[in-house]
This record gives structure tokens, sequence and C-alpha cells, in this order.
């Protein structure tokens, strides 16, 4: 499993439009295959940044299946709008972990 990690700076002002958005974005990534959950958080320090964390089963369902479907055009246009700068997008696998 890997989980992508995406700082989204979305354009002051536009928070709110932003979340109603992906309140409906989120269904279209969802229901692709290899996605296994995902988590939106806003930034208590700079309120226009989120950060987007996916866990899919592997990268390729991320970067060939998920990028290369018509779904991710739909993702696209819902979203991308949104942002400036544009986003890096990064893939991490798990080294260690612990909860409590």
């Amino acid at each position: 499993m890997i989980t992508e990690h995406a700082l989204l700076p979305v354009i002051s002002g536009l928070e709110e439009d932003f979340e109603e958005a992906f309140d409906q974005a989120r269904l279209i990534i969802a229901s692709m295959p290899g996605f296994v959950s995902l988590s939106l958080s806003r930034s208590i320090e700079t309120p226009s940044t989120y950060l987007l964390l996916v866990k899919w089963d592997s990268l390729e369902d991320h970067t060939v299946g998920f990028r290369g479907s018509a779904q991710y055009q739909q993702w696209r246009e819902l979203l991308h709008r949104f942002y400036e700068p544009f986003p890096n997008v990064e893939h991490y696998e798990l080294v260690n972990s612990d909860a409590r």
C-alpha cells in the first residue's frame, strides 16, 4: 500500500467552494480500483492550505489507473481551478507506525 500526499494551495476566499467541490470529487476517486481511503485536512496556520492523503493498493493504481481514466478528467474539472500554484504530489511507502 502507498500513500499519496498532496498539499493543496487553494486560492484565498474560495475555501468553502473548494470544500463543496471536494465533497463531490471524493466520490469519484473512492470509486476507482485500488482506492483504499482518503482524508482531507485544513491547515490551522494557513487556512487556505489543505492536506490530502490518499491510500492506494499500488502506485500504478494512482498514476496509471486513476490519472489515465475518464474519471480523472471529472476530478480535474471539479478541483483544479481552485489551486494556485498547482499542488506537488508525492507517494510514500510506510516504514514504521504506531498508534494509541
